[in-house]
């Protein structure tokens, strides 16, 4: 899958007629590609359309029609796109309240390392994560990680052909896994190649 290119991208006025109408239907494709993993983990599986969402929004939040700035955010969010090889994805561990946020995040250091993807009869792929910048410290792990998912041709063809996956977490202070929805499943599907 190809990078992002500024010929790709809309102009902010452009953007802005075409948002209006297109919003739900982006608000849709996220949602079928967010998995969440118990109460408090969410993660977004990143494509071309959720990349191209986001560039498109930060330009027009922070009113960027410069070729620097735009090529900035290209270069910011491209390596968030999936190449055929991998799932690539932003992990939210979400607490709404402060305390508890700052207590839970001091004692999950290391979780962006054991999050995992399972793929029936190949086992587990662990996340390899924050690949731009380390977001963790000895005494607390970040809100938020990237991280991607890579797997080997063996794994992609079992995903090509149907493979069912769980997406989990063997951190010691958060164990959980889930099964991914034949729907979900399907959509990251399209991220695999051969």
């Amino acid at each position: 899958m190809a990078a992002l290119k500024p010929s790709d991208l809309m102009t902010l006025e452009a953007y802005h007629k075409y948002i209006k109408a297109s919003k739900p239907e982006l608000i849709a494709h996220k949602r079928l590609r967010t998995v969440r993993l118990g109460e408090h983990f969410t993660l977004l599986f990143e494509d071309e359309t959720t990349i191209r969402y986001q560039i498109q929004e930060m330009l027009r939040i922070e009113k960027i029609f410069d070729e620097e700035g735009i090529q900035s955010e290209l270069d910011a969010y491209n390596p968030l796109i999936p190449d055929g090889t991998n799932w690539k994805a932003t992990m939210l561990i979400e607490y709404a309240d402060v305390n508890e946020r700052q207590r839970e995040l001091a004692r999950l250091v290391g979780v962006e390392h054991r999050m995992f993807v399972d793929v029936e009869g190949h086992g587990r792929v662990y996340a390899i994560a924050d690949e731009d910048l380390e977001r963790s410290t000895d005494e607390k792990t970040s809100a938020v990680h990237f991280m991607r998912f890579e797997f080997d041709a063996s794994t992609r063809a079992a995903l090509l052909a149907g493979a069912g996956v769980k997406i989990g977490c063997d951190h010691k202070n958060y164990p959980m896994h889930i099964e991914v929805t034949a729907e979900t499943l399907a959509n990251l599907v399209k991220d695999i190649r051969a």
